[in-house]
């Protein structure tokens, strides 16, 4: 399959035969980038990147610790602990120590990220609306369903 890429009128860029594995994982690194890119122009008191440790931080029954965190995320403890610092610093977390090992700290998040959500959850339900807005579900399931079997391929490599 023959991808061109159209957008770069002055210089185009013709990806020419690649497989479409290779085509796949630069079009997933391209649109990280510019999803980050345009999260961080949505939010303007902390970056995508530390909106996303928030959200995963919601996602959790018990506060996380930072090794949770960072399994749940992909990313490893030292740049998951380098945000959390700084949104602990801004006020949106707190660590406290764990009730059964007290070497382990809990993350919990406070009332400023409650407040935070509360203000975003609705222009971020828009944002994301319009943004799926052309995808069919068929298409969505498919594409989640990929991308999770290739996490998950990932992850028994351990490269």
């Amino acid at each position: 399959m023959k991808y061109i890429y159209e957008d770069m009128q002055k210089n185009p860029v013709d990806f020419g035969e690649m497989d479409n594995s290779f085509f796949l994982i630069g079009l997933l690194n391209q649109f990280v980038n510019r999803f980050q890119v345009a999260g961080d122009r949505f939010f303007k008191d902390i970056s995508w990147k530390q909106c996303f440790v928030l959200i995963c931080i919601r996602f959790f029954e018990n506060p996380p610790t930072l090794k949770e965190l960072s399994e749940l995320m992909g990313s490893s403890h030292q740049n998951i602990k380098q945000m959390l610092l700084k949104l602990e610093r801004a006020g949106y977390i707190e660590f406290i120590p764990d009730e059964s090992d007290k070497r382990k700290r809990r993350i919990v998040l406070t009332e400023k990220t409650h407040r935070f959500t509360e203000e975003h959850d609705a222009p971020s339900s828009a944002f994301m609306e319009q943004l799926f807005q052309n995808v069919e579900r068929e298409n969505l399931e498919i594409t989640v369903k990929t991308i999770m079997k290739l996490d998950e391929q990932l992850k028994r490599m351990k490269v």
